[in-house]
């Protein structure tokens, strides 16, 4: 291989070696497992090359599907345009975004095709990742959660301990549901990167959700968007378990929550205009890392991401009294 080939800036990104205990959800949501993931892609004398090991603990029949018995180890034509999987393990190729790539590829062993999505955090000292798992086009599961990458795992005691003190954390809330301030208002704001169709950086938006509880299952909320995209919606929002819906009078749609990520299509009403979203609830004050791609005419337009922060308002479902 040539010497002169260089790994590209998503490779860069993610050098290192990355641990996760994804949780496993069947197509209902209903959480079943774990996945102890330990991975790295590694360039070296001019080729890339993907390693995994893993370990599931997990009951009911998809256990036994994912449970290979067997390490994974691939190559990857790596490149800023296109990641392609070149197999045994995967088949297909991953879209990168600077710190996010979208993935859509094959595993003949577990039988399904994969929508991966991983968004490494710089700022939270993570990397963001789902898998929804099909058969054709029929949801069968989705593993989900967060890594944290090393260096020196192998040989330093308090990096060991630090991805073992992680690992503990991702294994109690890798199944907590998605679930919105029930009783608060108040807003989340952030700063999204915007690329388009050719995964051009092309700027920023600012990213306002202003958010009203109605009742302990229904809210309002008003998306305010300032930047790449110019756009304010507003829509009422319900809850049924992880079943999700959005009401209008802007935008229409549902969605599905599995533990703490929220997977949801939302329409613009009178538009070809629509927005699929990945939305993760990373800690307890709420914190959302999101990715979000708007779809002009059943086209990819922009791909845009970043960090939502929760903002507390007024209390509007307080204690209720008959005098």
């Amino acid at each position: 291989m040539s010497d002169n080939k260089q790994p590209s800036n998503w490779q860069k990104s993610i050098e290192g070696e990355w641990h996760g205990m994804p949780s496993l959800f069947e197509a209902s949501g209903t959480h079943v497992g774990y996945n102890k993931v330990s991975r790295a892609s590694e360039f070296a004398d001019g080729r890339t090359t993907y390693w995994m090991q893993t370990r599931f603990d997990a009951t009911g029949p998809l256990n036994d599907r994912f449970e290979l018995g067997s390490p994974f180890k691939f190559g990857v034509i790596d490149s800023d345009q296109d990641r392609i999987y070149t197999g045994p393990d995967f088949i297909g190729s991953g879209r990168p975004y600077g710190l996010l790539v979208d993935s859509n590829y094959y595993s003949p062993g577990w039988n399904v095709n994969l929508r991966t999505m991983n968004h490494v955090v710089p700022d939270l000292g993570i990397q963001v990742y789902s898998s929804q798992l099909f058969e054709a086009d029929t949801l069968v599961g989705v593993f989900n959660g967060l890594y944290i990458v090393t260096k020196d795992h192998e040989t330093n005691p308090k990096t060991q301990k630090r991805v073992e003190q992680f690992l503990e954390h991702e294994r109690r809330d890798g199944k907590r549901p998605f679930n919105l301030p029930v009783k608060h208002a108040g807003r989340f704001t952030g700063t999204f990167e915007v690329y388009n169709d050719k995964q051009e950086l092309i700027g920023h938006n600012e990213v306002t959700i202003h958010h009203k509880p109605i009742n302990l299952l229904h809210s309002e909320q008003t998306i305010e968007i300032k930047g790449v995209v110019n756009a304010r919606w507003t829509a009422m929002r319900t809850r049924n378990g992880n079943h999700h819906q959005y009401h209008g009078p802007d935008m229409f749609g549902n969605g599905m929550s599995y533990g703490r990520y929220l997977y949801s299509v939302r329409h613009v009403f009178g538009q070809a205009y629509k927005l699929w979203s990945r939305e993760t609830q990373v800690d307890e004050d709420y914190t959302l890392v999101c990715a979000w791609q708007f779809m002009q005419s059943q086209k990819e337009q922009y791909t845009t991401f970043g960090v939502l922060r929760w903002e507390e308002g007024d209390l509007v479902l307080g204690a209720q009294y008959v005098e």
